[in-house]
């Protein structure tokens, strides 16, 4: 049976591998031979790493948790036990968030890459007008009320 770590990980090792169309061994491969190649790929690769060493760390903390509560001797948790779970909630945030980052990257529908980000390099003729105006305001001559006390 495959633990929460391996699933995340597997679903995100296979979308890589479907949105390139290789297996991830053979695109890390592939980004460190010719980073320049695929910017994409390459930014991929590298928060795949991240997120692969997130994954470690987290790992590594729930490991070293389990073992502390094993060594427990009461139901009350110590704080050394308390630090360790915050440890582990600390890396379960990081490996997730990494993870969206991924997910981002993979999605070429995520919000920000169309609408407005569409027309980066377009040119000038191409954008659309902006939605609000954009001169300055035209300030008028006189002021039109009056302040409490002063005359005008």
């Amino acid at each position: 049976m495959l633990d929460a770590s391996e699933d995340v990980m597997g679903v995100i090792t296979e979308r890589i591998e479907d949105r390139f169309q290789m297996p991830l061994a053979d695109l890390r491969r592939a980004v460190e031979t010719a980073p320049q190649a695929n910017p994409e790929a390459t930014t991929v690769v590298h928060w795949y790493g991240l997120l692969a060493e997130t994954q470690q760390a987290l790992d590594t903390a729930e490991d070293a948790l389990v073992e502390a509560l094993g060594a427990q001797s009461s139901d009350v948790l110590d704080d050394p036990v308390m630090e360790l779970a915050h440890h582990v909630n600390a890396a379960v945030a990081s490996r997730d968030g990494r993870a969206m980052v991924v997910k981002y990257l993979l999605d070429p529908n995520a919000p920000g890459k169309r609408g407005p980000g569409v027309w980066r390099g377009a040119s000038p003729s191409a954008r659309p007008a902006p939605a609000l105006p954009t001169a300055p305001p035209t300030l008028p001559s006189q002021p039109n009320a009056t302040v409490r006390g002063v005359p005008r």
